[in-house]
């Protein structure tokens, strides 16, 4: 199956709503509460941001979705996120984003740099929002985020009603001021009435934000640019039977 595919085969998993399963069985909690309480979990506890914002298909800007990005910071150049559906408890793990400096992205071939989406208009127009942090808390990281760039791979499309990760994975674009990635109001309305902010007012807040000169650097942006998307496709491939003769 396709990224690209807006229709996938109807299958028990692709019929909308949670994943197909059993509830949770007391045991299971139990071991659950039992391994939390005795191993580290670093990675996960490393976790210490949660931005709310948008992203678009790559290949079809039109499909779009509200994203939960839980960030953990490796160096002041490269972030990590687990990408969700929601902020809730029983929210669905729909991908991973890769965030950079623009130090570290001038290294990548041009090649790679295809696949990443500059931050700059999302972070400017108030669209990545990170809820219940204070703006004067905010602002200094805005600054720094505003020349990042992001590689995003979605793995569950649950905008098209997936019970589970189906098919490959879709690049996901960022939201920009072209008419194309334009994120659709309604979606930008209920996530500010959830969190009981605006983002016109955030538009606003940041007006001194430090955008950076050069908003799609290098071949950032490649769909915006070309107005070619990039989906991909799982096809069968020869193995390596045996390893290479040292």
């Amino acid at each position: 199956m396709a990224s690209s595919d807006d229709k996938p085969v109807p299958t028990p998993a692709s019929a909308g709503g949670a994943p197909p399963g059993q509830p949770t069985t007391v045991a299971s909690k139990v071991l659950d509460m039992g391994a939390a309480a005795m191993q580290s979990l670093q990675p996960v506890k490393q976790v210490k941001q949660h931005v709310c914002t948008f992203a678009l298909y790559a290949h079809d800007p039109k499909r779009q979705l509200e994203t939960h990005h839980y960030v953990s910071r490796l160096n002041q150049d490269f972030l990590q996120c687990a990408v969700y559906d929601s902020d809730a408890a029983d929210a669905r793990l729909i991908g991973v984003e890769y965030i950079v400096s623009r130090k570290v992205f001038d290294t990548l071939p041009a090649e790679e740099q295809r696949l990443w989406h500059s931050h700059a208009h999302e972070i400017t127009a108030g669209l990545w929002a990170s809820p219940r942090v204070p703006g004067m808390l905010e602002k200094p990281e805005l600054d720094q985020l505003a020349s990042t760039l992001g590689k995003f791979w979605c793995t569950w499309q649950v905008d098209r009603g997936d019970r589970l990760p189906l098919g490959a994975p879709a690049l996901m674009a960022s939201p920009q001021a072209d008419p194309a990635a334009v994120v659709r109001p309604g979606l930008v309305r209920a996530r500010d009435d959830r969190y009981g902010f605006s983002t016109e007012e955030l538009r606003a807040a940041r007006a001194d934000v430090e955008a950076p000169a050069e908003e799609h650097p290098g071949q950032a942006d490649y769909w915006l640019r070309h107005r070619k998307g990039f989906a991909l496709d799982v096809v069968p491939h020869e193995m390596k039977r045996h390893a290479p003769f040292p």
